[in-house]
C-alpha cells in the first residue's frame, strides 16, 4: 500500500510538472522567425500571460489520446505514466554517468550507473504487463521525429540555452 501511495505521488508529480514544462519547451523548440527551431514556430506563439497556447492544445491532445488508449483505467494510466517517467530517468541517469565518467568522477559514474539500473528494472518490471509497452514505442517515436527535425534544419547548437530564451521572450 505504501508503495502504491508513494508510486503515486510521484507519477503525480512528474505529470504535474511535465504539463507545466512541456509546452514551454515546445515554444522554445519552435523558435522565432529570426532564430529558427526545430518545431514549427505556431507553436511558439503566446498571449499575452505568455502561455503557448498552441503547445498547451497538443499536450491536451496527447493527454486525450492516453486516457483513451487506457480506456480511462487509473492502474492502466499509472502504468502509462510509469513507463514513460522511467524512460525519462533512465536516460538523464545514463547521461549523467556518461559525462561523470568522461569527466573522471568514477564515484559519480557509478552512483549514476547503479541509479539507472535500478530505474531500468522498474521499467522492465512495468513493460512485462503489456499495454505500456505503448508508452514505451511512443516515447521513441516522439525522441526520433525530434531527432530527425533537428538534423533537418541543421544540427543547430546551443540547445542547452534553450530554456533561458524560452523564458526570457
Amino acid at each position: 500500500m505504501a508503495f502504491q501511495l508513494t508510486s503515486s505521488l510521484l507519477l503525480l508529480a512528474a505529470a504535474s510538472s511535465s504539463f507545466q514544462a512541456g509546452p514551454g519547451l515546445l515554444k522554445a523548440l519552435a523558435g522565432t522567425a529570426e532564430r529558427p527551431g526545430v518545431l514549427p514556430p505556431v507553436l511558439g506563439r503566446a498571449n499575452r500571460h505568455h502561455t503557448p497556447y498552441w503547445s498547451v492544445v497538443i499536450y491536451l491532445i496527447a493527454a486525450a489520446l492516453i486516457i483513451v488508449a487506457a480506456a480511462g483505467q487509473e492502474q492502466e494510466l499509472v502504468l502509462f505514466y510509469a513507463v514513460a517517467v522511467s524512460v525519462s530517468f533512465l536516460v538523464g541517469l545514463l547521461a549523467m554517468a556518461r559525462f561523470a565518467r568522461r569527466e573522471r568522477k568514477t564515484t559519480l559514474a557509478w552512483t549514476n550507473g547503479m541509479a539507472g539500473a535500478a530505474v531500468a528494472f522498474t521499467l522492465a518490471v512495468n513493460l512485462v504487463r503489456g499495454w505500456p509497452v505503448l508508452s514505451l514505442v511512443a516515447t521513441l517515436l516522439v525522441a526520433v521525429a525530434l531527432y530527425a527535425l533537428w538534423t533537418r534544419v541543421g544540427r543547430p547548437t546551443g540547445l542547452e540555452d534553450i530554456e533561458a530564451r524560452a523564458e526570457a521572450d
